[in-house]
């Protein structure tokens, strides 16, 4: 539009009265025109005019379509590349109809030149010029002139034309790998908002995401790949799939970003040699568990998360950042941090707090100023969001940007239980006793008789092969979740007995009985879970 319009202002008053330049819908989207020949709706709407002072008929106004003509041989040889000119008598034999002229011509008019937009074998649409008054008529010279100006101007618009198609089509690259913009989990509530670049700036890889992990935890993700355009969406894409599945193995932050740091030091090898050093990216990765109300967050050069507390102050989270993603063989830290029921954690990109104009300081004291202001409990996240990515100075942002806002919700410590489990292999009728009284007390009789021989199986396993202190712990949720912790980090293997082995069955019997089961690694040990579905209402 911006385009049409600066093609309509050379042409008027300087060349003729009036001036409008006419696109095929198509074009506006980025898309390439139809090809047609003949008369009827040729699928035109006004793109820009000049002057844009009173003056013009009622039929021609910016942004409404172009009434439908007739089959005539004007039309025709100007669909075939020609500058038409006509004068007031030969453009109503064109229209064939009188209101139909009155409702099209400048009052006035005696002389009207059209060229038609003509580029890369493609007809975008016309131009046309209205000469009034006085003026004199239009000469062939100038048809000439006027031809040359129209495929400039439309090599102009095809650009623009293309540049559009290449922008969205990013923008929806971007959109189709971001997850959904909202998430409801036990863990806690979620908004992600992605604002890409603006004002010719190409579109970027800032990414979140937010995680449901086993025994009702949740993992947030905020990341910013290197680079612009189609191959940092890409490169996004496959971050998010790997972070993804490494979340699935219930990695610790500083381990996930460890092996992320890795598959991108293999992507920057694959790619060719001239852009090897722009294959990059910072990735801030926390999980939040809603039983301990704890967040472990690690960080791989990206900004720090902002935390508002349930008593509205809000504060900056001090991460220990490594390095960036391209940057191997160097570990990162993990931070742990405790947050009440109804915290809210901002992660976010650095194209949120480096608005054009400020420093990061500034935009990062002006981020937790607008949480301040906006974030209340009351209030939907999605909101909230929209909010801290307004930009009230009403520019273009030069980098995209994402946000993640993530409220915080706790398990009730009357959903949870703990048993130490003796280093006897007595203590297997005990558990299974133990587990019996509390799924009663819970309601849940349902469960008791899967629930009794998972939990058999997993002490058998622990006080076999693990190693002391052990511990039992039940989840009542919309899953029940079982879970025996040990000392020992010696991994758990499912495999399929033989006839005549004497064990070996425990963990197939688990896979079978339980709607999922894993087991995750810690410093202290390991943990075995399993998760079955439960009618408990919440």
């Amino acid at each position: 539009m911006r385009t049409a319009q600066d093609l309509a202002d050379v042409m008027a008053p300087a060349f003729g009265d009036f001036a409008a330049v006419d696109l095929a819908e198509a074009v506006f989207d980025g898309d390439e025109p139809a090809k047609r020949l003949g008369g009827g709706d040729l699928c035109l709407r006004n793109a820009a005019m000049a002057p844009a002072a009173e003056g013009w008929p009622a039929g021609i106004e910016r942004g409404d379509p172009v009434p439908p003509f007739l089959d005539h041989p004007v039309l025709r040889s100007f669909q075939h590349g020609e500058a038409v000119i006509l004068s007031r008598d030969e453009y109503i034999s064109v229209i064939s109809d009188p209101q139909l002229v009155e409702f099209l011509l400048p009052k006035g008019c005696h002389s009207v030149m059209v060229a038609p937009l003509h580029a890369r074998g493609l007809t975008l649409g016309d131009v046309s010029v209205w000469r009034v008054g006085s003026s004199v008529p239009f000469t062939e010279d100038e048809a000439d002139l006027m031809a040359q100006i129209a495929s400039r101007g439309a090599l102009a618009i095809d650009n623009a034309r293309r540049y559009t198609r290449e922008h969205r089509a990013a923008v929806a690259l971007q959109r189709r790998l971001l997850p959904p913009a909202t998430t409801d989990a036990p863990a806690g509530e979620t908004a992600g908002v992605y604002l890409p670049a603006g004002g010719g700036a190409e579109i970027g890889g800032d990414w979140f995401d937010a995680i449901a992990l086993p025994s009702l935890r949740l993992a947030l993700v905020a990341g910013d790949v290197v680079g612009h355009g189609m191959p940092a969406s890409a490169t996004m894409g496959r971050l998010r799939a790997a972070i993804q599945t490494l979340a699935d193995l219930e990695l610790e932050p500083d381990e996930l970003l460890t092996r992320i740091a890795d598959l991108v030091q293999r992507l920057a090898t694959e790619a060719p040699p001239a852009d090897q050093d722009t294959v990059g990216a910072t990735c801030l990765y926390a999980v939040y568990d809603p039983v301990t109300q704890c967040c472990t967050l690690a960080s791989a050069g990206h900004p720090p998360p902002v935390l508002v507390r349930p008593d509205g102050t809000v504060e900056v989270v001090e991460v220990s950042p490594g390095p960036p993603l391209a940057i191997g063989g160097m570990p990162y830290e993990t931070t742990t941090i405790g947050l009440e029921p109804g915290s809210v954690l901002a992660l976010y990109t650095d194209g949120l707090i480096a608005r054009e104009g400020d420093d990061i300081g500034q935009g990062l004291r002006h981020l937790m100023d607008t949480l301040a202001a906006t974030c209340r409990p009351e209030r939907p996240l999605d909101e909230t969001g929209a909010a801290l990515l307004a930009n009230p100075a009403d520019q273009a942002p030069r980098d995209d940007a994402a946000l993640l806002l993530a409220r915080t919700r706790a398990v009730p410590t009357k959903d949870t239980a703990q048993w130490q489990i003796p280093v006897d292999p007595a203590a297997v009728s005990e558990a299974r006793a133990w587990t019996t009284r509390q799924l009663t007390r819970w309601g849940l009789d349902d469960l008791l008789f899967t629930t009794e021989l998972i939990v058999s199986e997993l002490v058998t396993n622990a006080i076999r092969y693990g190693r002391p202190p052990a511990e039992l712990r039940l989840i009542r949720h919309d899953v029940l979740v079982c879970e025996v912790t040990d000392s020992s980090p010696t991994q758990p293997r499912l495999r399929r007995a033989a006839t005549t082995d004497e064990g070996g069955r425990g963990l197939f019997l688990v896979a079978q009985l339980a709607m999922r089961w894993g087991c995750r690694y810690s410093p202290g040990g390991k943990t075995i879970w399993a998760e079955q579905l439960s009618e408990y209402p919440h």
